[in-house]
């Protein structure tokens, strides 16, 4: 299983958990990211740190320490 931090730019991928607990975990499916939603990683800061992401037809960007509790599969 890879985390969505290991995921390159232009690479699809579909959730397959959210990890965490608490307020964080509400926070990241309130914003779409729910276990089967396709994913696509648009662009990756210079130092990693945001990641862009489009998630149900929206841009979004995430820091780098809340993509390292989903983890992803390829489409």
């Amino acid at each position: 299983m890879r985390t969505l931090n290991e995921v390159k730019s232009g690479q699809k991928v579909r959730v397959v958990k959210v990890d965490g607990q608490g307020a964080m975990k509400k926070r990241i499916m309130d914003m779409g990211i729910t276990v089967n939603t396709e994913l696509t990683v648009r662009k990756v800061a210079p130092l990693g740190d945001p990641v862009e992401i489009t998630v149900r037809g929206y841009e979004l960007s995430l820091r780098k320490a809340d993509i390292e509790r989903i983890q992803v599969e390829e489409v």
